[in-house]
């Protein structure tokens, strides 16, 4: 059927293409020798920063209570709208931010835990408590600081 000639070129060929495919110059590590996060360095040697979020932020503040209560939050968890958490579109989940109500002064610390808000010039979605601790409950919605606390 075949000669024993194409036999031997098609092994060795298939052969010949493995070993060219396994030819990269790709770094591999094998288990022993994986990079932790800390050992990476840049270019110029030094260690990257950790990436930087605006620490300061001023705009519109809304709140979201009994109509999302129990239901899964971005995260992963159970929103309490009697819990001090908030929804921002861009900071790390639990990072801890400082809202401060512009028109009355009141400050209130929450934990990032959703996404949101999706209604265009609002920067932050706050839970139905920590909106009643600082005023906004009444208007619905307010001008507030966003200070990121390290």
């Amino acid at each position: 059927m075949y000669s024993r000639f194409t036999l031997i070129f098609t092994v060795i060929s298939i052969g010949l293409l493995v070993f060219l495919c396994n030819c990269t110059n790709s770094v591999r590590y094998t288990r022993n020798q994986t990079k932790t996060r800390s050992s990476y360095r840049n270019d110029n040697g030094s260690k990257p920063q950790k990436k930087l979020y605006k620490k300061i932020s001023i705009g519109i503040a809304s709140y979201y209570g009994s109509g999302f209560h129990g239901k899964k939050t971005a995260n992963g968890e159970r929103f309490d709208m009697y819990d001090y958490t908030a929804a921002h579109r861009t900071l790390p989940f639990n990072t801890r931010v400082k809202v401060k109500n512009l028109h009355n002064n009141k400050s209130i610390i929450v934990r990032i835990n959703d996404r949101g808000p999706y209604i265009k010039g609002r920067i932050i979605d706050l839970s139905f408590n920590a909106a009643k601790k600082i005023g906004l409950i009444g208007r619905g919605v307010g001008k507030v600081k966003i200070t990121v606390i390290p």
